[in-house]
């Protein structure tokens, strides 16, 4: 009858405290977590433009390529990524033209910038034009004079004429 050192007690202790590690891991939890819904992954896509179609969301299009791509996000999710991660993630794959608001920075500062102001430089043309004529103070048109009734009224009688 052999009887067991201490290397071989050690070594089943040690394989013991690994197998036992191993169950209680993050990852494993993390794999028991509930998938993410439509809704959830919708909320993300709407965000992003299919980067094969032109102009068209990503939760509403309809191409195999799309749906692989909620697929990433619906993985993506479920691992723990956050929305702002999710579009970083497909900005670096895809190009800055799949974010529905681009980033400001370099000159995509100027989508932020350059509507704005032109909305306010019309306002002012506005205000402007209207504060010019009479109607836009407040005043009536002078009444006109004896000479343009009678020409409006000559007109008139020679169309009816």
């Amino acid at each position: 009858m052999r009887l067991i050192d201490a290397r071989q007690v050690l070594w089943v202790w040690a394989a013991g405290l690994l197998l036992a590690g191993a169950t209680f891991l993050p990852g494993a939890a993390r794999a028991q977590a509930p998938t993410p819904n439509d809704d959830e992954v919708n909320a993300v896509a709407k965000d992003l433009y299919c980067p094969v179609c032109e102009n068209v969301p990503l939760d509403v299009c309809p191409t195999v390529a799309c749906e692989q791509w909620r697929e990433t996000i619906r993985t993506k999710l479920g691992e723990g990524w956050s929305e702002a991660e999710i579009q970083r993630y497909f900005a670096d794959q895809y190009g800055m033209r799949v974010l529905a608001a681009p980033e400001a920075r370099g000159w995509n500062w100027l989508a932020y910038v350059v509507p704005p102001l032109a909305f306010l430089v019309g306002a002012v043309l506005v205000v402007r034009t209207l504060r010019r004529t009479p109607q836009g103070r407040g005043e009536s048109p002078p009444p006109p004079t004896p000479e343009e009734t009678a020409r409006v009224e000559a007109e008139l009688r020679r169309r009816d004429g």
